[in-house]
Parts: structure tokens; sequence; C-alpha cells
């Protein structure tokens, strides 16, 4: 008998590397997001061109060098020698979430360019991580005694009273500690592989959702449900979206099932509104 094999779709294949949280492979899924604008890249191709550049980083490390040594090569390595930076005259481009993009014109947004960094921080034995700070995605090398928070736009170095400009700017009314400062250890938390990916998919959605491009926003939204099952709320967004291509099956699906999980949401009268006038 004769065997046959189907090639998964670009989003089963998301799918299958976002199962897990212990087994998700950050990088890999994060490069297989560019599938929807670029279906024929290979992913293998990217996944070697950052192990090239991690080959590179490695011979800039004195052996023996301290964590903050490694620290400063890398920053010379990734934002002096190679040029990586953010993208801002062209921020809300679609290319600067795809990392293959980025690799080829080492511009960015702070979350890929700091996702690209944390990948080589890790490469070379540092203990880093993402923080999802409000506005701007930033990162951390955890060191004994203290951390480090850095800027991926930059590489720079940012002090408590950065960090809490930073914070003012966004949230001005946040209450401050019984100390009187503001919490800054509650925004200094660690980002999970999931929470990356998430963050890069809305920061997607947002660019299509204002440009009205619903096909790339359905697409997103349907990345963004494997990701997150049971975030009712991008049911809506991907129901939305099919209505507004004339989708009425599909989207009036999407809004039903956002209405039953969310009964007592607040735009629940709204979008049962917009349910209602796609008809049975």
């Amino acid at each position: 008998m004769a065997l046959t094999f189907r090639v998964p779709s670009s989003l089963e294949y998301f799918g299958n590397l976002v199962a897990r949280d212990d087994e998700l492979p950050l990088l890999e899924a994060a490069a297989c997001l560019a599938h929807d604008e670029y279906p024929e890249l290979d992913i293998e191709q990217v996944l070697a061109d950052v192990d090239r550049l991690l080959e590179r980083a490695r011979r800039r490390v004195a052996e023996g060098a301290e964590p903050v040594e490694r620290v400063q090569a890398l920053g010379q390595f990734f934002f002096g020698d190679l040029g990586f930076g953010g993208n801002l005259n062209d921020y809300y481009n679609p290319d600067n979430s795809y990392l293959h993009r980025v690799l080829q014109t080492r511009r960015g947004i702070p979350i890929s360019l700091a996702l690209l960094w944390l990948e080589l921080a890790r490469g070379l034995g540092l203990d880093v991580e993402g923080i999802s700070f409000p506005g701007h995605f930033l990162m951390r090398v955890n060191l004994d005694g203290g951390m480090l928070v850095l800027d991926p736009m930059n590489g720079q170095s940012l002090g408590r009273d950065d960090l809490r400009l930073r914070i003012e700017e966004w949230q001005p009314r946040l209450p401050a500690a019984p100390n009187g400062d503001l919490p800054l250890t509650a925004f200094l938390q660690a980002c999970t592989p999931r929470q990356m990916l998430t963050r890069m998919l809305r920061n997607l959605q947002d660019i299509h959702r204002s440009q009205h491009d619903w096909p790339r926003l359905v697409a997103v939204q349907d990345r963004l449900i494997v990701l997150l099952p049971q975030a009712w709320e991008e049911y809506r967004e991907r129901g939305l979206a099919l209505a507004e291509q004339g989708e009425r099956r599909r989207a009036a699906a999407d809004l039903d099932r956002y209405l039953r999980e969310r009964p007592a949401a607040q735009d629940h009268d709204a979008v049962a509104e917009r349910r209602a006038s796609l008809g049975d």
C-alpha cells in the first residue's frame, strides 16, 4: 500500500512549535511568523544565520571573561560592528517584526532586536531574559547581587531614574510603593517565550488593524488563537476582521464564541449587535 505524506501548513507548523511551554523553541517560532508574508522562507536558513553570528560573537569574548565583560563584548559586536538598531524611519513596517528581514537590514523594533540579542547572549553563557516593559521591550542580564537592564534599540544600560521616567511616561497616575518610589520590580519581571510571541503578534495586529488590512489581520489572529486558545478577545478580533472581508459564516462563529465565553464583557452588546447584522 502506498504511503502518502502531507506537508503541514505554516499554521500547523507554528502550532506544533508552541504546543508546550517547556519545549517552546522561541527563535524558530518567532522566525516562522514571517511565513504569512514570505511563504517560501527557509526557517532552517534563518536559524543557521543566527548560529553563524553566535560563532562570530564567541570569537570576540576572551576566555574566562566575566559576565559584564561578555555583555560589553556582545554590545560592541551586535550594535557596533554589525550595526543593529531601531528602524526609526519606518517603525511600523511589518518587516521589523520578521526576524529574517531584521537580520538582512539590521533594523527592527525593540522586541525583534531583543530576541536576537538574547539568543546570542545565552549562547555566550549569560543569564538573560526579556522584560515586557510598558511601551518598549527591554532586556535584563542577571548578575550576582544585581542586574543590568538594557535597551535593545541601542544596547544602552538603563538606571533606576531612566526606568522611572519611562514608566511615568506611560502610566503617570501609577500609585507609588509604600516607600514613595515607583514599584520598579513589578515592571522588571521576566517575559516567557509565549508572552514574547504574543507581543510580537500584537504589534503586527496593531499595524494591520490600523491599515484596515483584513486578510493580514486574520492571519495574525489565526496565530494568536493557536498561541492563546482561551484568549477569547482574539476570537472577537478575528470575527470582526472576517466580517469586514464578507466571510459572514466564519465571522459569526467567532463572535458567537466570544459572546458565549465572555457574557459579562463591557462590549458584549456592541459585539452582539455586530453579530446580529451577519444573520443566521
